[in-house]
């Protein structure tokens, strides 16, 4: 497992992401010294989803399609309700969760974004949490569904919503350094 300070990780998002689980996520990652691309649908910048507007603009580095996982060593996935339901329907999206996820890098998603962990076939027998509104559809997708700030089994981190982000990057974080992707859940 590399150092976080050594680590590539990908974030992938559309429009409508939730603000404050892209953005912060991002700016702790790269306070630690790890490298941070955004890759989006078409490689362009993307707005997101602030409380009950649209939000600020998230710089893209780079387009899904154009993305391989060999490159990173996790990869991240903001919720909002927009974002998830679009980037599921996106092929490439769906197929780079499941390059991750088979690779047995670190795969980690909140609030809304497990929908892309159900989409890609990532969720079944895996313990998760997720915002409430999805967990039915994690448990209908084979999930064994808690309500915890954060779950990590076997590679896949799971949180609730923008106030369980501190828990999250900083499982993240354990989990690129020290990840146990055996199965074990936490």
């Amino acid at each position: 497992m590399p150092a976080i300070n050594d680590a590539r990780i990908l974030i992938m998002a559309t429009h409508g992401f939730e603000q404050s689980e892209l953005e912060a996520p991002r700016q702790k990652l790269r306070s630690t010294g790890a490298t941070v691309d955004l890759a989006t649908p078409d490689g362009e910048d993307i707005r997101g989803w602030k409380t009950d507007h649209w939000g600020d603009q998230a710089h893209a580095d780079r387009a899904i399609a154009d993305t391989e996982a060999g490159d990173y060593d996790a990869l991240v996935l903001p919720g909002g309700q927009i974002n998830p339901d679009l980037l599921r329907l996106d092929a490439d999206a769906v197929q780079l969760v499941r390059d991750f996820a088979d690779s047995g890098k670190v795969v980690a998603a909140i609030c809304h974004g497990p929908w892309m962990l159900v989409e890609a076939g990532v969720a079944e027998g895996r313990r998760m949490t997720s915002y409430p509104s999805i967990r039915t559809d994690l448990k209908n997708a084979g999930a064994e569904v808690v309500d915890a700030p954060v779950v990590a089994d076997g590679g896949v981190v799971t949180s609730r919503n923008p106030g369980d982000l501190e828990d999250f990057v900083q499982k993240i974080i354990d989990e690129v350094q020290n990840g146990d992707r055996a199965g074990a859940a936490s």
